[in-house]
């Protein structure tokens, strides 16, 4: 059973014979998961039901709340869709007070209620520098397209988002979906480094616009190669600047737009 989603009745309409008749279709679920750092609430966010322990590490790394998986001693849910974790240094206050214009609610649409300029962000955290490996057009043309083929939730409902890592080689490491973009990157980011993946050899792929956030996610583990079947906007094109990694969009058909450091794609 596929926990993502839910049956429903609907009544499909047939414009050109004008019939309606009633059907059962499936629609993604969203819930809320709150994440408590020791007793301080950090974040509430609304996401798909699956993989939620790959998101609660991937957040936190993503985040940069933790460097690798040996920072985070416990993760612990409990009713009402509470998350208790407990890091080996808790610096969540902190934390928040350096990106206080980001909501502490993340949502599936757009990520965060309001959302602040990252450039003070980026001035305020050190990175360490990304990988130069390099890698063929052709490999992240037939990786980004099979996306939506490996994607269950979406074939079934088109109401999710697909993330994904693969190797130099094009072998898929992991895959998730997720109502919201950031989530289902937290997740592969989450479960490759539980089962103890290098990211910095990996590439993300997803289906969404890629956002500054985004970046800045993949920037903190270390992944250096970004490509997605949509649009890059300039948040992203901002902080990959900044951070030194690829950003690809519009990989379809024969072309894509390789918006910063091209010196990564071997032609």
């Amino acid at each position: 059973m596929n926990t993502n989603t839910k049956s429903v009745t609907v009544s499909k309409i047939d414009v050109i014979t004008s019939q309606m008749s009633k059907k059962e279709d499936l629609v993604a679920r969203e819930v809320p998961v709150h994440i408590f750092i020791g007793s301080i609430h950090f974040v509430s966010i609304l996401c798909s039901p699956s993989k939620l322990k790959d998101l609660i590490f991937g957040h936190l790394l993503g985040e940069g709340l933790a460097n690798s998986v040996e920072d985070i001693l416990e993760v612990a849910f409990e009713e009402g869709n509470r998350c208790y974790v407990t890091l080996k240094q808790a610096n969540v206050g902190e934390h928040i007070t350096i990106s206080k214009p980001f909501s502490r609610l993340i949502v599936s649409s757009c990520g965060n209620v309001s959302y602040g300029s990252l450039s003070e962000l980026l001035n305020q955290i050190q990175l360490n520098p990304l990988s130069h490996w390099r890698l063929k057009p052709q490999t992240i043309s037939e990786c980004v397209r099979s996306l939506n083929v490996r994607a269950k939730t979406f074939r079934e409902t088109g109401g999710v988002h697909v993330a994904a890592l693969f190797n130099r080689d094009g072998t898929l490491v992991v895959l998730a979906e997720d109502v919201g973009r950031h989530n289902a990157v937290d997740k592969v980011i989450g479960s490759a480094t539980l089962s103890g993946e290098n990211l910095e050899e990996c590439f993300l792929a997803l289906s969404g616009r890629i956002t500054g956030d985004i970046v800045l996610k993949a920037a903190r583990v270390g992944i250096p190669i970004l490509a997605s079947l949509s649009a890059a906007v300039d948040s992203g094109l901002e902080v990959a600047e900044k951070v030194g990694a690829t950003l690809i969009g519009f990989v379809r058909g024969r072309r894509m737009n390789v918006y910063t450091c091209p010196g990564r794609i071997d032609i």
